[in-house]
């Protein structure tokens, strides 16, 4: 979910909307980045938060303020353009460094007297990030009120940063193959029982190998069924401490043998039927793919040749205590050992930020995520995208556990490697696995925020 979306937002950015602002009168300039000329904003805009462009920025002095990030210049660039425009005595230094050198470079750049005012954020790094921020400074109530899952970020009273947009699993399905096994929409599966179902008449087998798959998990089963189904069931992925992982539960057990009985014996794919259920998609070789939003994006750029659908992942019972887990896409970190007044032009630029709706649209389709932003939520806009409008009814049924240690990934990814490959039983997989992450975990200030879920029992 973290770097692999990020190689499809170039092309999603050039289409995204102007993001110059929104409000009531207007005048023309044009921003920095020889972009077109764009309304500039006269009058406050915003919900709660709003944003007033009649009010000075560093006493109208110039000033230059530097921006990391590790995605789109184009797309990050819309923003300041906007920003800009109204404030021309302001420079931005945009800075894009590769995921693989970025959190490398952010702590060391953050430690030192020059490090950027302005920095993107991966919660995933978290730990290796908070301890150079300085919060935000809008009141926690505010965001609350036009954000969903402020409360998670709240430490000792302060925000540092929010979600701008939630990303989450849905179903990835080929039409063509939908239509050539006689299933219509009437046949969108509600219930795991009814997927398997539908995946078995979406394989096609000659004797005995594989040359469809119905459905096809392979690479991420750990990342879109092992780490968020248990919440169908009613089972966080971590215990009352908020630290204790809980990976060896009843509920985890059951989705892992679902999946080895989808593949074992049901035979609707295999472990050795494409390494990687996403390519297999994409290259017309598996029928059906629970991926993350990134993956509407990866489609519509890398195989723009398969005509594909999207739909709500199942459930056990259709009426689950969650229907999956989320991760947000985070709002800009500011640096709190750079100078006061580059500071006070970030604190300026991220509340133009989160008050501007057409920044927030360009972001979350361009992300492909769904708004935190909660007036956004029946945004046409946003809603033509398919992989965020299957998750528009029930998108306060998903929870965030928090930003958890990379171990959690990993350990199940190997736990179901050793299920499907080295013939390891499922207990002792996942033992194994429960063991590996509390000890990684030993040293970690993480604690699941999954406590916050709008309907925790």
């Amino acid at each position: 979910m973290k770097k692999r979306f990020w190689a499809a937002i170039t092309a999603a950015a050039m289409t995204a909307v102007s993001v110059a602002g929104c409000g009531g009168g207007s005048s023309t300039a044009g921003g920095a980045g020889n972009t077109p000329a764009a309304e500039v904003p006269t009058e406050p805009f915003g919900d709660t938060i709003k944003y007033d462009p009649s009010v000075a920025i560093n006493d109208g002095k110039d000033i230059t303020v530097e921006l990391w990030e590790w995605g789109s210049d184009e797309l990050f660039q819309q923003v300041i353009d906007g920003y800009t425009a109204i404030h021309p005595n302001v420079t931005f230094k945009l800075v894009n460094n590769p995921w693989e050198d970025y959190w490398t470079k952010l702590p060391l750049a953050l430690d030192g007297a020059n490090g950027p005012a302005l920095f993107n954020v991966h919660n995933s790094y978290h730990e290796n990030l908070i301890n150079y921020m300085a919060p935000l400074d809008i009141p926690t109530a505010d965001l609350e009120t036009d954000f969903t899952g402020v409360e998670a970020h709240v430490i000792d009273d302060k925000v540092y940063y929010i979600d701008y947009g939630m990303m989450t699993g849905s179903v990835y399905y080929n039409k063509e193959m939908w239509q050539a096994a006689g299933l219509t929409d009437a046949d969108i599966p509600k219930t795991w029982d009814e997927m398997i179902e539908v995946a078995k008449k979406l394989t096609i087998k000659e004797g005995d190998q594989i040359v469809q798959a119905g459905l096809n998990f392979n690479d991420d089963f750990h990342q879109n069924y092992l780490l968020g189904l248990n919440y169908q069931l009613g089972e966080n992925l971590f215990l009352e401490d908020g630290k204790t992982p809980n990976v060896t539960s009843d509920s985890m057990k059951k989705v892992m043998q679902m999946l080895v009985d989808m593949y074992q014996v049901e035979g609707i794919g295999s472990q050795d039927f494409g390494e990687k259920g996403s390519d297999s998609f994409g290259q017309g070789q598996s029928a059906m793919v629970i991926q993350w939003g990134h993956y509407y994006n990866t489609l519509n750029t890398t195989w723009s040749d398969i005509d594909f659908g999207v739909f709500e992942i199942p459930t056990f019972d259709g009426n689950p205590y969650a229907y999956n887990r989320y991760n947000g896409e985070s709002t800009f970190g500011i640096n709190k050992n750079a100078p006061a007044d580059q500071q006070a032009v970030a604190q300026d630029f991220v509340k133009y930020f989160l008050a501007n709706d057409d920044a927030q649209i360009a972001f979350c389709l361009a992300m492909s995520v769904f708004p935190a932003k909660k007036s956004l939520a029946d945004n046409e806009q946003v809603l033509e995208n398919p992989s965020l409008q299957v998750l528009a009814e029930h998108i306060d049924r998903y929870i965030w556990p928090g930003p958890m240690p990379s171990t959690m990934e990993t350990s199940l990814k190997k736990a179901g490697e050793d299920i499907f490959f080295n013939g390891v039983d499922i207990d002792t997989a996942l033992n194994e696995a429960q063991q590996n992450i509390i000890k990684d975990m030993a040293s970690s200030s993480f604690e699941s925020v999954e406590n916050l879920y709008k309907y925790a029992e």
